[in-house]
């Protein structure tokens, strides 16, 4: 036999095979995940348990046991529960007369009402701060003014409680909204047929049956509260308030890195008391089974001659809400000085002047949480659209975990993120031995972290939309992964896509709870400017980078507003 032959009988040795495509994309998606989400929040674990490599549960009992600990986690609880229990009785109302009533006007009135959620917190907290000040040119006006030297009444854990009440209603009412029409408008007419009232069937069969979404409501509520900073830190550190999320922010400013590895167990506690809540939420919400066979579209309470009086009731509720704190705003913004009479001689366009054009600090605020902000949402876009494409066809365990990843960063409040961020980019990176501490690089990682779920839900309801035989026809015919979604999966899913980044916009522009502990003199960005200002006693020009801000939010709402045609229902929270 000759060597030809003998050589054509031996086996070929065995091509190494690469991933195709797809599992590349994939790759790289969970490591994207892995280094900017669940890398960090385990240093975070492993720094309050273990700073110096050895477990301590003694120095564990010894800082949460301290008093001023016990102060701020008993002022925290107490704020949380007392303003879910506001925003569940507010968000709840307005998702009943707008679901189940004829009220008029909705459109407008829905939009109003969902407005403070999208302003900044910290604006918000202003706005209030200068309407009820004992120098309020707007209480002055109509002769409700407090005496001069008065204690500032929102300067107190009432205060808080009550400006985060209204600030998280709008949670409420978009879960329950979504909830309510959901339900079967065949058991409420069967309950109206046999003569039962409307305030009956409202407590025996419309509340009873909600009652899974008014808890969901309420767990993103309390989440919200006990990790919202902005309001928390303009009335609760001037008014002597403590809380968890407060001390790790004073602390931090007080004694910097050092004060890390302490701050990780205050930051881990806020995140189990965050946890805990969603799962307590959980539990009750789903106590009991309340799922029906079959939807309808729910029939219309008409109000008759109660209508009238009904809406001028809720559109006095917005001007008073609303309204109110918002022209006290604009009014200190066109003064020179807080407290300052405005007519004809005193009002000015120099705060604006100012805030635009002659602070370098805040125009450099602005160009950084712009740039930021944009490649934020260039970035979660796209990484949304590959990740939505897996978790819609293809859900191993893998996809399942990345999921769980972003949702468990996107949950956790942005001062938790911020400190897992600086403990593990405070050390130089590996193998490129560079360190992104102290630059925009490392606020983008904490965006990047923190808002990849806001952006990937709306994707997903997207993505339902899809006929996934588009894809598998396109695969038959031999198009690669990477062309189907350029040419198939990306155009159809795009206008969901783009309504999530422009949520990621509204939201990052102008942040506080993640970039407050990660701002520098050099790497300022927008939202913390507020509380900078007023702190160093610049009411009026802090009020006019309020209201420029309160404008782009607006104008940005508009422009989603002009896409909502082509949007899945519910993707635009403002839309009825």
């Amino acid at each position: 036999m000759s060597a030809v032959s003998e050589m054509s009988r031996k086996p070929s040795p065995r091509k190494f095979s690469w991933p195709g495509s797809e599992k590349w994309v994939l790759i790289l998606l969970a490591l994207m995940i892995a280094f900017l989400s669940a890398a960090p929040l385990v240093r975070l674990v492993w720094a309050a348990i273990a700073p110096q490599g050895v477990l301590d549960p003694g120095r564990l009992t010894d800082i949460l046991a301290t008093g001023k600990v016990l102060r701020a986690t008993i002022n925290t609880l107490w704020i949380a529960f007392s303003s879910t229990f506001l925003a569940v009785l507010f968000g709840t109302l307005a998702a009943l007369l707008v679901v189940l009533t004829d009220m008029r006007l909705k459109r407008a009135w829905v939009f109003a009402f969902i407005l403070p959620l999208m302003i900044p917190p910290q604006v918000t907290a202003l706005a209030w701060v200068q309407a009820f000040a004992p120098s309020s040119i707007i209480l002055d006006a109509l002769g409700l003014a407090l005496p001069a030297g008065t204690r500032h009444p929102l300067y107190s854990a009432r205060g808080i409680i009550l400006l985060l009440g209204l600030h998280n209603a709008s949670l409420v009412f978009l879960t329950v909204r979504a909830g309510l029409r959901h339900l079967p408008a065949d058991l409420v007419e069967v309950a109206r047929s046999t003569g039962a009232s409307p305030l009956r069937v409202l407590l025996t069969v419309i509340l009873p049956l909600a009652r899974p979404a008014i808890f969901a409501g309420a767990a993103l509520c309390f989440v919200a509260s006990a990790g919202n900073f902005g309001i928390q830190a303009m009335l609760g550190i001037p008014g002597r308030v403590p809380t968890l999320i407060t001390l790790v922010y004073q602390q931090l400013n007080m004694s910097g890195p050092s004060a890390l590895s302490d701050m990780a167990v205050l930051s881990l506690l806020i995140a189990l008391i965050t946890v805990a809540g969603l799962i307590v939420s959980s539990y009750l919400g789903g106590k009991r089974d309340v799922r029906v066979n079959g939807t309808s579209k729910l029939m219309k309470i008409q109000l008759g001659r109660w209508r009238f009086p009904l809406e001028i009731s809720v559109w006095l509720w917005m001007a008073a809400t609303l309204l109110l704190p918002l022209s006290a705003l604009l009014t200190s913004s066109l003064t020179a000085g807080f407290g300052q009479a405005l007519n004809a001689k005193t009002v000015t366009l120099v705060n604006y002047t100012n805030a635009l054009l002659d602070y370098p600090a805040i125009r450099h605020a602005f160009i950084t949480s712009l740039g930021l902000t944009l490649l934020t949402a260039i970035i979660l876009t796209l990484a949304s659209l590959f990740l939505a494409y897996y978790l819609s066809w293809q859900r191993s365990l893998l996809v399942k975990a990345l999921q769980l990843a972003t949702e468990l960063a996107y949950a956790l409040p942005g001062i938790v993120i911020g400190v897992a961020a600086i403990l593990f980019f405070l050390k130089p990176l590996p193998l490129i031995q560079v360190s992104i501490y102290g630059t925009v690089w490392i606020i983008l990682a904490a965006y990047l972290s923190n808002y990849l779920a806001l952006v990937l839900r709306p994707t997903l309801a997207g993505f339902a939309q899809i006929e996934r035989s588009l894809d598998e026809a396109a695969q038959i015919f031999g198009a690669g992964f990477l062309r189907r979604m350029r040419d198939i999966i990306m155009p159809i899913a795009a206008p969901s896509a783009m309504a999530g980044a422009i949520l990621v916009f509204l939201t990052a522009l102008n942040e506080i709870q993640v970039s407050i502990l990660l701002v520098t003199s050099d790497t300022q960005t927008l939202g913390p400017m507020i509380i900078f200002l007023e702190e160093g006693g610049s009411s009026t020009l802090a009020a006019a980078v309020g209201c420029l801000m309160i404008a782009v939010v607006l104008a940005f709402m508009l422009l989603a507003s002009l896409f909502s045609r082509r949007l899945p229902e519910g993707v635009l929270p403002w839309h009825v």
